[in-house]
């Protein structure tokens, strides 16, 4: 099939449900072995067998570069590889205006979407690198170009990571590796169970499709970018936005 995976390994941060599961599934699809990581290890544990093969669940905690550390050496220790990381762990925070938001509303939310990112592209950057080959994509989102109103702290988290992008990409450039970010638009899926109907609504208005994106089409997106056919393009922001964004 085009994107061909076979014999790769792949980690995807936040895999047990929503966005990171359906990457998880259309990776395993094309081949690849896939360590599905997530906070929640039996909801991981249930997606790997659910998907079959070679896929194995393992426990992380994306906020606690300890815990990264750990999951990245314990996929070497299974695999011996690492070519693919995709950077999906994430969190909506708490949905106020920025006047009602505390210190640990903003240190929460940055620990997983953004520190969260920064741990795991640190932990497998070495495997990579002595490979000369990797590809790294991080789900960031609309709002990081946006900014989405009562969603300041996850529309700052998110433009931080675009930018940790772009900046991860051009340190690599010539070593093989590909880092690049996907911004979705609003997606249905369990996330949106933290935000209220009307910014939900606010989100989708915005979208000239008119609707919510599915966690197949943003997969879609991701297997491109976590295959070896994309070999010239990184430090890149792909939207998966209905038509939304505006640059």
């Amino acid at each position: 099939m085009p994107f061909e995976l076979t014999g790769q390994t792949a980690i995807v941060t936040g895999a047990a449900t929503g966005i990171g599961e359906a990457i998880a599934r259309r990776l395993a699809a094309a081949g690849a072995i896939v360590a599905v990581a997530d906070l929640n290890l039996a909801g991981a544990a249930e997606v790997a067998r659910s998907i079959g093969g070679e896929a194995f669940p393992i426990h992380i905690d994306t906020s606690r570069s300890d815990s990264v550390n750990a999951a990245v050496a314990g996929v070497m220790e299974r695999r011996g590889r690492i070519d693919i990381l995709v950077n999906n762990a994430g969190i909506g925070g708490k949905a106020a205006p920025v006047w009602e938001q505390t210190d640990e509303d903003w240190r929460h939310i940055i620990a997983i979407n953004l520190m969260g990112v920064v741990h795991c592209t640190r932990a497998v950057m070495p495997h990579m690198r002595d490979r000369k080959y990797g590809r790294i994509v991080n789900i960031a989102s609309i709002a990081g170009k946006e900014g989405n109103p009562n969603m300041s702290p996850y529309s700052a988290t998110k433009a931080a990571v675009i930018a940790f992008t772009k900046s991860v990409g051009k340190e690599v450039a010539t070593e093989g590796i590909c880092v690049n970010a996907v911004t979705p638009a609003v997606v249905r899926t369990s996330i949106l169970d933290q935000l209220t109907p009307e910014q939900v609504d606010y989100m989708t208005q915005r979208i000239p499709m008119r609707r919510t994106g599915t966690t197949e089409e943003i997969a879609a997106v991701v297997h491109f970018l976590a295959s070896p056919d994309c070999s010239f393009v990184t430090g890149q922001c792909y939207d998966a936005s209905g038509g939304r964004a505006t640059y």
